[in-house]
């Protein structure tokens, strides 16, 4: 089969997927989930994935197969909240954010005086990433994990780590100072490193309690 036909043959298994009404359900369901999430507001999310869908279905023939589809489908989507963040002064007020304890949890508990790690609190070693990364598994974790996140953690770490906004741009969406921003970027990465130690690294084995 020659390199055209190879192409050929991707881009009709991709516009066969999308076409599936069980897949389309459940990756709308991830979609709209993330983008609600990021964007605070139901409508908005559901024009974002709804874009993103249509873009992909309409882009199917540039998907080249070397990832995942629904990778690939999350990067438009990606793509898509990162325009309506931008375009917009904010996509929500302070007022409109999901409701959230004040967090009075004691985290400088895992370092020393001088910030330094203590002994029973050090990160431990995480092998291979590029090896779990391909883990199914790990990805379960690691969803769960950021669930248990506060909304406005998840929702910063998201903009930061995934759809990859300049700080600026999300203490404008988010209503954030700098260093609020900072510091809720730095819980979050704690938590997500404390929670995905505890259920995954942790000796090496792993903890399937999670859901």
């Amino acid at each position: 089969m020659t390199a055209n036909q190879d192409h050929k043959e991707n881009t009709r298994q991709t516009e066969n997927l999308l076409a599936d009404a069980a897949f389309l359900e459940d990756i709308r369901r991830q979609m709209i989930k993330f983008a609600t999430l990021q964007l605070g507001d139901g409508h908005l999310a559901e024009d974002a994935v709804q874009e993103a869908l249509i873009g992909a279905l309409k882009n199917a023939s540039s998907f080249g197969g070397r990832a995942a589809l629904k990778t690939w489908i999350f990067a438009i989507l990606k793509n898509k909240i990162a325009d309506t963040l931008r375009h917009k002064q904010r996509v929500v007020n302070a007022s409109s954010l999901l409701r959230e304890e004040d967090e009075d949890e004691e985290l400088s508990e895992l370092f020393d005086r001088k910030g330094f790690w203590q002994q029973d609190e050090r990160p431990v070693a995480w092998g291979n990433p590029e090896a779990f990364l391909r883990e199914t598994h790990f990805w379960r974790v690691f969803e769960a994990c950021l669930e248990r996140l506060p909304p406005k953690q998840a929702r910063v770490f998201m903009m930061r780590e995934f759809i990859e906004l300049d700080a600026d741009e999300i203490c404008v969406a988010v209503d954030l100072t700098t260093s609020n921003l900072h510091v809720l970027l730095h819980r979050s990465r704690l938590r997500l490193r404390e929670c995905i130690e505890n259920n995954w690294y942790l000796q090496g084995e792993r903890n399937d309690e999670l859901p």
